[in-house]
């Protein structure tokens, strides 16, 4: 039986080129082998590819159309023919073709059609740390392909239909013959005159010289999700370049470049501050007030007797998931600052206070590293390599 192209791709038969596009990227994105390394998904990845590769090209997809099968090397290619006698395209009938003369089998594979899908189309934008949390529309200008609004894709200025070429009789090449040690060789290659087409257009649009589109500057509006960072994607579907011949245009993608933030670092959902706790405030106890990235102020409590290095985390604070699912967490670290100079006021206060303390410098040892503190962490850290 032959295969089912269109079912394996999820498509009708109907279905537009640009269709059966999108539908292949959706299953290649889940059943890539980089995103997913079992066997049974590699070899539907290779399945799929193929099937792709059949209905993108218009002379495989009227085979299927006909009830043949291009991929069934045992039935010659479908019963279509043309495929050099059920090795493929590219196989040993094509060698034998190019050393012999084609084996009677009578010329190339034909003409291409006038008619191509567009490529995908890249650009990048800037966004703030902010806006990425909130998420953001932004109005993007793009320089592109477009369909010619003159000739609607035709390229023709009277909408007449092509002319068959008269430099290759609409073969959409040229074959020369040259004789070797092997014998004759016969080569092909693209027609000149109608780029391998196989049909020129006789009365051009003056608009795009029959090409069926234009370059254009234009606006694109993209929504921009929240949650995005630095170098994620976002896919415009249909907003890429226009194909040659008035074709389905590609995708374009919007690029993010995340600006640094003047006082958070993201570390992918996760949000990180510091603040300064003035030695006073970490021994006796005090409180803070931070701005987060969707501009809610936040109380952040320091308790009595804070160490330096001390950290608060606040889960749910950080940035919103892109996917959904809450969001990561602010961590608040705390610096505890040691003034460097005192004037005699605060010396004789600080003074006073030593007096009371009983408390001296000591060399920390095991015993006394149990109480916390510096030592301890560092040995845990080392330990810990």
């Amino acid at each position: 039986m032959s295969r089912d192209y269109y079912g394996t791709l999820g498509v009708d038969r109907g279905a537009s080129e640009s269709e059966i596009k999108r539908a292949y990227r959706k299953l290649a994105r889940e059943l890539h082998p980089d995103v997913n390394p079992s066997e049974e998904a590699r070899e539907r990845f290779s399945e799929i590819t193929a099937m792709y590769e059949v209905l993108t090209d218009p002379e495989k997809r009227r085979i299927v159309d006909m009830g043949g099968d291009p991929l069934d090397s045992s039935r010659g290619g479908g019963g279509g023919g043309g495929f050099g006698g059920g090795f493929g395209s590219g196989g040993l009938g094509d060698v034998f073709e190019a050393f012999f003369g084609g084996g009677g089998g009578g010329g190339g594979r034909g003409p291409r059609s006038r008619v191509q899908p567009g490529s995908d189309a890249l650009i990048r934008v800037n966004l703030t740390l902010d806006e990425c949390a909130t998420g953001v529309t932004k109005e993007i200008t793009v320089d592109t392909a477009v369909l010619c609004e003159v000739c609607h894709g035709k390229g023709s200025a009277s909408d007449a239909p092509p002319a068959a070429c008269g430099m290759c009789q609409g073969q959409g090449e040229i074959q020369s013959v040259q004789r070797s040690l092997l014998g004759n060789i016969m080569t092909s290659r693209p027609c000149p005159t109608c780029a391998g087409t196989g049909e020129i257009i006789t009365d051009p649009c003056g608009e795009c010289t029959g090409q069926g589109r234009v370059r254009k500057r234009r606006t694109v509006s993209a929504k921009i999700p929240a949650g995005v960072g630095g170098g994620m994607r976002i896919r415009l579907s249909g907003q890429g370049e226009v194909g040659p011949g008035g074709g389905p245009a590609g995708d374009l993608y919007i690029e993010v470049n995340e600006r640094t933030h003047p006082v958070f670092v993201r570390d992918g959902d996760d949000l990180h501050c510091t603040i300064r706790v003035p030695v006073a405030d970490a021994m006796l106890g005090g409180q803070v007030q931070v701005e987060t990235v969707i501009g809610e102020a936040l109380d952040i409590e320091i308790p009595a007797g804070t160490q330096p290095g001390h950290t608060v985390t606040l889960s749910g604070r950080g940035m919103p998931r892109v996917r959904g699912g809450g969001a990561g967490d602010l961590t608040v670290h705390m610096e505890v600052v040691i003034p460097e100079k005192l004037d005699r006021k605060r010396r004789d206060l600080v003074e006073k206070l030593r007096g009371m303390s009983h408390d001296a410098p000591e060399v920390v040892n095991e015993d006394t590293a149990r109480r916390g503190g510096l030592f301890s962490r560092l040995r845990d850290a080392v330990a810990g390599h």
